[in-house]
């Protein structure tokens, strides 16, 4: 079975970014385990969406950034701002938007409150 173009531009966006690309697989599959989602790559990130609407995006900060940095950053759009001290920050773009992002430097970083911030994200596209 030959990879389809999606998996392709997954491959290439996480080319030389082992770390990001294992975060990155156990985040795909959290979000899977939620239905079915689109995949969109760009230059930038991989954005996750249900009907017509984005939810979540994964990026790199190593691709832009230098010095230390977590491997994969987990932006979830709420339509409310979503109190954790975990975020590393959280920001109103527009009324009714927010945008929560989380440095992800492991997959045991991927855990259940994570999970939960997902269920919501993906059941407010309903």
């Amino acid at each position: 079975m030959h990879p389809s173009s999606t998996e392709r531009e997954i491959k290439a966006f996480f080319a030389g970014r082992p770390e990001a690309a294992a975060v990155f697989d156990v985040l795909r599959l959290i979000i899977d385990e939620l239905g079915p989602a689109t995949i969109r790559v760009s230059k930038s990130q991989v954005a996750f969406s249900r009907s017509t609407r984005t939810f979540a995006w994964a990026w790199t900060p190593g691709h832009w950034l230098r010095g230390t940095h977590a491997p994969l950053v987990l932006s979830i759009a709420f339509d409310h701002e979503v109190a954790s001290p975990r975020w590393k920050e959280v920001v109103q773009p527009s009324p009714g938007r927010w945008m929560h992002h989380l440095e992800i430097w492991s997959r045991d970083d991927l855990d259940d409150e994570v999970r939960g911030w997902l269920r919501d994200a993906v059941a407010a596209t309903d």
